[in-house]
């Protein structure tokens, strides 16, 4: 959602980027407001994913009293926890096509050719949020705000996943979890992921 805003150039969009850009999290109301517009569009009415929200333990009661007053499932949690040296590593290696958006990961999806695209031969380049220095800062900040959240859902529908395994095995602890879900409530739920 706030990469779609900062695309887009709104107002929440250019608001959120000086603060990602310098590794900060984007404050709750601004997030808020964002996910309660989203959530309220036809494409998630049977059911949605949330990747990296709640962030705050002020998100997570905000997104619990919104579930309930649209009378949607509480979340189910997947929590994909992955070492912070893996965590480094992989997003100072990640790259990007600044024409197409196209996103590369030199360790496990490289493109063809060193530093260029494959689509469109344009050089590709590191985000600013993906720079080491403001990965840390982004982390330190995760460990303060966001581990508190996972004690908030720690006893309703929570499940940790190894985000360090291969992605075969991360697609079928997920599946797992979400076909005992369905298979129970017989629909789609709310879900929030780290």
């Amino acid at each position: 959602m706030l990469r779609a805003e900062m695309q887009a150039g709104t107002e929440l969009g250019r608001l959120a980027q000086g603060i990602m850009s310098s590794g900060g999290l984007v404050g709750d109301d601004i997030v808020n407001h964002m996910l309660a517009c989203r959530i309220a569009k036809d494409d998630c009415r049977n059911g949605f994913l949330l990747d990296g929200y709640p962030r705050t333990l002020e998100q997570a009661e905000y997104l619990d009293q919104l579930l309930e007053s649209r009378h949607l499932a509480c979340p189910i949690v997947l929590h994909l926890d992955v070492p912070e040296d893996a965590l480094v590593g992989r997003m100072t290696s990640r790259r990007q096509c600044p024409s197409c958006a196209r996103v590369y990961n030199l360790l496990h999806q490289p493109p063809k050719a060193a530093g260029v695209c494959d689509d469109d031969g344009v050089e590709l380049i590191i985000r600013k949020d993906d720079q080491e220095s403001v990965f840390r800062e982004r982390l330190r900040t995760y460990d303060e705000q966001t581990r508190p959240v996972l004690a908030h859902y720690h006893d309703r529908s929570y499940h940790q996943i190894r985000g360090d395994r291969s992605p075969n095995y991360i697609f079928e602890e997920i599946t797992g979890v979400l076909e005992q879900v369905v298979s129970v409530n017989g629909h789609g739920a709310a879900s929030a992921s780290k």
